[in-house]
């Protein structure tokens, strides 16, 4: 229940059409959660979330951050979207760090919210940030957290470039774009990026424009562990997170409270806090802390030997 409720909410169920709702899901034990029960675990909740939200952060250290802006289909009085944020602490555990209404593709939004963290303790910069190429948050990172390296989400690039070509070229298009990313070291990832930007350049200039502007930020991960490619190329930890209920464009007709719809997106990341993987090979992450140099994944003192 403390993850069917969050859900529901966030696909635009209201309060007094839950007990239907969870009858039908789940049967007639659900008839006692009644709309003033619904309204006394919102109420809980949202003191729980208030509470996170002042928690100190002084003694947390992310190594890696992955940020997104989430739409649901629930429309958050003047908010436009859900900003989140999750860690990784130095042994690799993957936590919420941070989610908070706002707009997504506004530097103010996330400017705020990355100041607030700063400001609670949250003062040593993450070594990496992962997040989509569209969002505000890079250029509120760069004046917050200057010294915090850029890796562009895979996923979303790869959504961006397909929506550019016809559909019967998507397909092939898509298996060219993971050689790149798929790459055993950073000259073979170029050579597929040079070729997929000189096989569509022509006739489709916005799809290769797509990718080629972001290349240095696409290929940071390189840079890093090669253990922790899986987790740092894509922003999944919050796309899995949001998956059953993020939807775009089409929004119901209701508008409900911002800060009720971002507490059950915040009740709905804890319970999936609980299954987020843990980085492989965490000890590694202590190596990127101390700032040893990783070439395609490899300490550079491997190499040299």
């Amino acid at each position: 229940m403390e993850q069917l409720i969050p859900w529901l909410y966030l696909k635009g169920i209201s309060t007094g059409d839950f007990s239907d709702a969870l009858v039908a899901l789940v049967g007639k034990d659900a008839t006692g959660l009644s709309a003033p029960t619904i309204s006394r675990l919102k109420a809980v909740w949202q003191q729980e979330f208030q509470q996170w939200q002042k928690r100190s952060l002084s003694e947390k250290r992310y190594v890696y951050i992955w940020a997104d802006g989430i739409y649901c289909n629930v429309r958050m009085d003047d908010k436009q979207c859900l900003l989140v944020i999750v860690g990784a602490t130095a042994d690799g555990v993957k936590e919420l760090v941070a989610i908070e209404g706002g707009f997504r593709e506004s530097e103010l939004s996330w400017k705020q919210l990355l100041l607030d963290l700063k400001s609670r303790g949250l003062t040593t910069a993450p070594q990496l940030a992962i997040g989509d190429g569209a969002l505000g948050f890079w250029k509120a990172l760069s004046k917050v957290y200057d010294r915090t390296r850029w890796q562009r989400c895979w996923v979303h690039k790869t959504a961006n470039i397909l929506n550019s070509l016809p559909k019967s070229l998507q397909s092939k298009a898509k298996s060219k774009l993971h050689q790149i990313w798929q790459a055993a070291n950073k000259d073979e990832a170029a050579r597929h990026f040079n070729d997929f930007v000189n096989t569509y350049e022509a006739k489709y200039p916005t799809a290769a424009q797509c990718l080629e502007k972001d290349r240095d930020a696409l290929l940071t991960f390189y840079d890093f562990p090669a253990e922790h490619w899986r987790h740092i190329r894509t922003t999944n930890p919050i796309e899995s997170t949001f998956a059953t209920v993020r939807l775009r464009t089409n929004k119901v007709r209701g508008c409900f409270s911002a800060i009720t719809a971002i507490t059950m997106a915040f009740k709905l990341c804890q319970c999936a806090q609980k299954r987020w993987i843990r980085l492989h090979r965490p000890e590694r992450l202590a190596d990127v802390v101390k700032g040893v140099k990783f070439v395609n994944g490899m300490e550079e003192k491997r190499i040299a030997a």
